[in-house]
C-alpha cells in the first residue's frame, strides 16, 4: 500500500517512476508494429490513410477513458470509494460505446468523416469499417486505466511495464500472422491494436482486482463515498480535454496559410513526432506528485529538479548539434528541404520540452488538491495563446513554415503552465490567510 507518512528517498521515487517512463516509451513501438504491418498490403498508401484517419477520431473518443487513470489514482482508497469510481466508469464506458455505435451505424459517421474530416466519399466506408473495431479499443483502454490508477497508487508500477511488454509481444505475433496470411485492408491494424489493448487490460484488471480485495471496506477519513463526488473531480478534466483536442486541428489549419503548405505540415509533424519520442519517458511526473506530494513534497521537488531538465537537454541536442542531422537524415531517412525544415521546427520545441515536466508537476498538485476546475481554464489559455501566436506568425513570417506550428504549440503550453502556476500560488495565499484567521480565533 502507499505510504502515509515519513520521508521518501530518491531511490524510491526512481523505482516508482522508471516503470512508468518505460511503459510510456514502449507505446510508440505498438504504432510502429501496426504501421509496418499495414505497409505490407497491396495498396499501402490507401490502407495506411484509412487507418490513420480512423485513429485520429479514436484519439478524441478515447480521451474520457484515459482520464480514469488519474481519477482512480487520486480518489480510490477503499472498497466504498472504488464502488463509486466503478459506477462512474461504467457510465463512461456506456457513453463511449453508444457514441461508437452512432458513428458506425448511423449517418453521423459519414458526416464526421466526409464533412468534418473532408474525406473523399469513396474512402468513408473503409474508414468506418476500421472504426467499428477501434471503438472497442476505447472500452478496454478505459478498463485498463481504471485499474492502472489503483496499481499506481499502490506503487506497483512495474506491472504497467510488464503489461506493455506482454501487449507488444501479442501484437507482434498477431502482425506476423497477418503478414503471412495477407494484409487485405486497414482493419488489420485495428485488430492488432485491439488485441494488444485487451491483453494489457486483462493484466491490469487481474492485478487491480487483487489490490481492491485487499483494501479496507471503509477508510473513515476518506471523503469519497458517492459517484457524484467522483464525477465532480472528473468532469473538469473531461471538459479540459475537449478544449485540448482542438489545438492540433487549429495548428494544422493555420499551417495551411503558410508559404509552402505541404512542407509546413510535414516538417511540423515530423518534428513533433521526434519530440514526442524523446519526451514520452518523462510524461508521468504528475503521478510522482499524486502519490508522494503529501508525504514528502521536498523529495518531489528534488526529483523534479534532478530529472525535469533532461527532456529540454535531449531536444536541444537534436535541434542544435549534428546529432539531429544524423537522426533525421540517417535514422528517419528524411532528406532535402524537408530535413532542413524539420530541424528548424525542432528548435522552438526546446521551450516545450523545458516547460512540459513542470506543467505535469503543477497539474499533479492541482489534482492532489481536487481543484481540477483550474485545468479547464489552463487549456483555454493554451488554445487562445496558440491561436494568437499562429495568427501573428502567419501574418508576419509565413515563410517560417513548420516552425510557426512549433512556436505556437510551445507558447501555448507556456501560457497553460503560467495559468496553473498562478492558480497554485493564489491557492497557497488563500490557505495562508485562512490559517492566519484560524490562529487568531484560537
Amino acid at each position: 500500500m502507499n505510504q502515509q507518512s515519513g520521508t521518501v528517498s530518491m531511490k524510491q521515487l526512481w523505482r516508482f517512476f522508471l516503470p512508468l517512463g518505460i511503459s510510456a516509451s514502449l507505446v510508440t513501438i505498438s504504432h510502429v508494429i501496426i504501421n509496418s504491418t499495414l505497409s505490407q498490403g497491396e495498396h499501402p498508401e490507401q490502407i495506411l490513410a484509412s487507418y490513420a484517419i480512423a485513429m485520429s477520431l479514436l484519439v478524441i473518443t478515447e480521451r474520457p477513458a484515459l482520464l480514469l487513470r488519474q481519477t482512480s489514482s487520486v480518489l480510490v482508497r477503499d472498497k466504498r470509494s472504488f464502488r463509486a469510481m466503478l459506477q462512474v466508469s461504467q457510465l463512461i464506458f456506456f457513453a463511449i460505446m453508444a457514441l461508437g455505435f452512432l458513428i458506425c451505424y448511423t449517418p453521423l459517421g459519414n458526416f464526421i468523416f466526409s464533412g468534418l474530416f473532408g474525406l473523399e466519399h469513396s474512402l468513408v466506408p473503409d474508414v468506418i469499417d476500421v472504426y467499428r473495431v477501434l471503438m472497442f479499443v476505447s472500452l478496454f483502454s478505459g478498463i485498463r486505466c481504471l485499474y492502472q490508477g489503483i496499481i499506481i497508487y499502490n506503487l506497483r508500477t512495474r506491472w504497467l511495464t510488464i503489461g506493455m511488454i506482454v501487449r507488444l509481444i501479442g501484437m507482434y505475433l498477431l502482425s506476423l500472422y497477418f503478414i503471412h496470411s495477407g494484409v487485405k485492408d486497414a482493419t488489420v491494424g485495428a485488430y492488432i491494436f485491439l488485441a494488444g489493448m485487451i491483453i494489457e487490460a486483462a493484466m491490469s484488471y487481474g492485478e487491480g482486482r487483487l489490490l481492491v480485495r485487499r483494501m479496507p471496506d471503509v477508510v473513515p477519513e476518506h471523503e469519497i463515498v458517492k459517484p457524484r463526488q467522483v464525477f465532480s473531480f472528473y468532469r473538469p478534466l473531461l471538459l479540459s480535454t475537449f478544449v485540448a483536442v482542438w489545438i492540433g486541428p487549429v495548428i494544422n489549419a493555420m499551417l495551411g496559410k503558410t508559404t509552402e503548405v505541404a512542407l509546413a505540415i510535414a516538417s511540423f509533424a515530423l518534428a513533433g513526432s521526434i519530440v514526442q519520442l524523446v519526451v514520452s519517458f518523462f510524461t508521468y511526473f504528475h503521478q510522482i506528485v499524486l502519490n508522494f506530494y503529501k508525504i514528502d513534497r521536498e523529495a518531489v521537488r528534488r526529483f523534479t529538479l534532478l530529472f525535469g531538465f533532461i527532456p529540454a537537454l535531449l531536444v536541444s541536442m537534436l535541434a542544435f548539434t549534428p546529432i539531429g542531422e544524423y537522426f533525421v537524415g540517417t535514422i528517419m531517412g528524411v532528406d532535402g528541404k524537408l530535413a532542413i525544415e524539420t530541424l528548424k521546427a525542432l528548435k522552438p520545441f526546446v521551450l516545450l520540452a523545458l516547460i512540459m515536466p513542470w506543467l505535469d508537476v503543477f497539474n499533479g498538485i492541482i489534482m492532489v488538491r481536487g481543484h481540477t476546475r483550474v485545468m479547464l481554464g489552463s487549456q483555454i489559455s493554451n488554445l487562445s495563446f496558440t491561436a494568437l501566436a499562429l495568427l501573428l506568425l502567419v501574418l508576419v513570417t509565413p515563410g517560417w513554415n513548420g516552425t510557426i506550428g512549433a512556436w505556437a504549440q510551445s507558447l501555448g503550453l507556456a501560457a497553460e503552465c503560467g495559468f496553473v502556476a498562478y492558480a497554485i500560488r493564489r491557492g497557497n495565499r488563500i490557505n495562508r490567510i485562512i490559517a492566519g484567521k484560524v490562529t487568531d480565533m484560537e
